[in-house]
């Protein structure tokens, strides 16, 4: 029997449906996946490259090897902040766990507690004092960010600005309702209510806040992850569209090779239009901008789409400050 829960909308949800990337949606799921030492069909790369460092580090004793079941089931919300825009830093997210409410963590650690039957040492001592020990509690979460997640987010941010990108455009073209039908296979909109197929917990408005947070994810899969705690939107991570591709080898772009292609495509004449320059000036600066990454590039049709990166929207802020 197929299990359906159901998460009402009103107009004004409907019109707070957002995207968001958010570094703290991928630490439980990456963790539970090296732990286990079991051989992924996709994510192989990267964990046969990180599993010795979370070894020499012994991250696998410590605060997350608690509070992330090695399997499946809950983890603790508090764990999940909502980000605030539409993409937040690892530090403000982990500035967010610190400053989680005593009564918040408790609650959490209870409801992790009545999912595996107890609480482990640490836990304990983290149930008495949350103020005290959430500054340990994400010290563990930035060495672990730092040694399995910061050296390939470039990469890993690039397939979830992609994700996004493609989904905007449907949502743009087709409705908000096709978009929300599109993101999973259990996943399935009745024009007033978002049904999820085989969740086990009710997904209700007197459980959640308003709106929907959207957020693509390169670990979790091939399920949905939910977060539902008042008075935040309720989070719904999903796989990202092109996890396939995440680690295959990429030969390194020639400048002369690039602007070959791009010189003669519709996107650097639209450009070209726009800006004034030539359309070999422009295949020239998209490159430097690809190069340094700056932006990516996205193919949409006959055209290729540039959007800016982390590191270009860090440079702009700096620059208007």
């Amino acid at each position: 029997m197929v299990v359906l829960a159901e998460l009402a909308f009103s107009t004004s949800d409907l019109a707070q449906v957002r995207f968001a990337v958010s570094p703290m949606w991928e630490i439980a799921p990456s963790f539970r996946l090296l732990r286990s030492g079991t051989t992924h069909p996709v994510h192989r790369p990267w964990a046969d490259q990180v599993r010795p460092r979370m070894v020499a580090a012994g991250l696998y004793q410590g605060w997350l090897s608690e509070l992330i079941p090695p399997t499946s089931g809950y983890v603790p919300d508090f764990l999940n902040p909502p980000p605030a825009g539409p993409a937040s830093t690892p530090a403000a997210e982990r500035d967010a766990i610190r400053a989680s409410p005593a009564d918040r963590v408790r609650r959490d650690l209870d409801h992790l507690a009545r999912h595996q039957g107890n609480l482990g040492p640490r836990l304990r001592t983290l149930h008495n004092d949350p103020q005290g020990l959430l500054p340990k509690v994400t010290e563990e979460l930035e060495t672990y960010w730092e040694l399995a997640l910061a050296p390939y987010w470039a990469r890993i941010r690039e397939v979830l600005d992609a994700d996004i990108l493609y989904r905007s455009r449907m949502a743009a073209e087709h409705g908000a309702g096709h978009l929300l039908n599109d993101l999973h296979t259990s996943v399935s909109w009745d024009g007033n209510a978002l049904r999820i197929a085989h969740r086990k917990q009710p997904l209700t408005r007197t459980k959640a806040g308003t709106g929907l947070l959207l957020i693509p994810s390169a670990f979790t899969g091939p399920g949905l992850r939910t977060r539902t705690t008042l008075p935040d939107p309720p989070q719904l991570a999903y796989p990202a569209r092109g996890i396939g591709t995440l680690w295959k080898p990429r030969p390194a772009t020639r400048a002369d090779s690039l602007s070959a292609v791009l010189g003669r495509s519709r996107t650097l004449t639209q450009l070209a239009h726009r800006t004034g320059l030539s359309p070999a000036g422009v295949s020239q600066y998209l490159t430097a901008l690809r190069n340094a990454g700056l932006v990516t590039a996205h193919r949409a049709g006959r055209s290729v789409l540039y959007a800016r990166t982390t590191a270009a929207e860090a440079l702009l802020q700096a620059a208007s400050g």
